[in-house]
């Protein structure tokens, strides 16, 4: 029983005493990890405006296709997701009813030419017959009349028989761009009816000519221009950067959730393996600037307190910085240390670095 007593006893004392140690060890690493220092170094730094973008069709790149005569659809030759090349048949209507104009504007042109040779025909029967005294002017000035009338009238029933091959033609609905389809809003045998606009059948988009809107902060929006050389990110190639340049900066603002932005079009040209769709939401970064060497620290390194913006260095003394252009983990310091100077980066530097 005393063993047991004096192996408790000792068990009693000995845990406090470890975890006693085991705290000390652990203060002490976190005062070693809060007393960190960098050296003030040279780093290429430039300067951005951040802004959050949309993927959107360039003009000209999504169209809504649609017919220009009213009917029944025949056939539907696309779904939604194919790829199509400029030119290709989408859908086509029931033609017996524009066949039927078609071949009525024929007759028509038949007949015409019909009277039309006759009526020239008349007109130089009497015109030898007035050379030779046997009929009136009035008589020639008649056949000559006859004839000027059947000329416009065959000139008429040609163009009716262009229009009805014109409507004929409308009948075959083809692709005016190269693209995706992205949507199909009608189905092989619904009516359409063609009246002040022309009904939808299919939505083409052309995934090769994209631009990105980027909506800059009402605060940012003096400092972005045209040609300016722009970068983004979107979610689904988080790895992946895609340059641009900035070719407008759009006048009207957009009031977005009460906050005050304008878009700035962003324009790039397609990476292979990389396709990007509309509506994605994209990372923009518009340089300012080309990229410069400069003295820089980590911007957990720069700590800003009571308007003071200020770094610690490694004997304990603050120091006032200026600081300048900054990007994704460094600021550029201006003035208040040197190149070499031992700066303190701790944990609780993180709260000022985006200030």
């Amino acid at each position: 029983m005393r063993k047991r007593a004096w192996a408790v006893g000792l068990a009693v004392v000995a845990v406090p005493l470890a975890l006693l140690a085991s705290a000390r060890a652990k203060r002490a690493t976190d005062e070693t990890a809060a007393r960190t220092t960098v050296r003030v170094g040279r780093r290429t730094i430039g300067s951005f405006v951040k802004a959050t973008g949309v993927v959107k069709p360039r003009i000209g790149a999504e169209v809504k296709v649609g017919s220009r005569v009213s009917g029944v659809v025949a056939r539907l030759h696309v779904r939604i997701g194919d790829r199509v090349r400029r030119g290709q048949l989408l859908a086509e209507l029931e033609t017996r009813e524009l066949l039927a104009r078609r071949d009525q504007a024929q007759a028509a042109l038949a007949a015409a030419e019909a009277t039309t040779a006759f009526a020239q025909s008349d007109f130089e029967r009497r015109r030898e017959l007035r050379a030779a005294a046997l009929v009136s002017a009035a008589d020639l000035d008649l056949a000559e009349r006859a004839r000027r009338v059947a000329a416009e009238q065959r000139a008429e029933a040609a163009a009716s028989l262009d229009f009805a091959r014109t409507q004929l033609g409308y009948a075959r609905i083809e692709a005016p761009i190269a693209g995706i389809v992205a949507s199909v809003s009608t189905q092989e045998g619904e009516t359409v009816a063609a009246s002040l606009s022309a009904p939808t059948f299919v939505t083409l988009v052309d995934l090769e000519r994209l631009e990105v809107w980027a909506y800059v902060d009402e605060t940012d929006i003096g400092r972005v221009e045209t040609g300016q050389a722009a970068r983004f990110t979107v979610d689904t190639y988080g790895d992946q950067e895609f340059e641009g340049r900035v070719t407008a900066v759009y006048p009207q603002a957009e009031i977005r959730d009460n906050v005050v932005n304008y878009v700035a079009v962003v324009t790039f040209d397609p990476l292979p393996g990389r396709t990007l769709r509309p509506e994605m939401t994209a990372t923009v970064r518009v340089a300012q600037g080309a990229p410069a060497e400069v003295l820089a620290l980590p911007r957990r390194a720069v700590r800003r307190e009571e308007g003071r913006t200020f770094v610690v260095t490694a004997d304990g003394t603050r120091r006032d910085v200026r600081v300048g252009s900054r990007d994704e983990t460094h600021v550029q310091i201006v003035d208040g240390v040197r190149e070499g100077d031992e700066v303190v980066v701790t944990a609780d530097a993180a709260a000022g670095e985006g200030k």
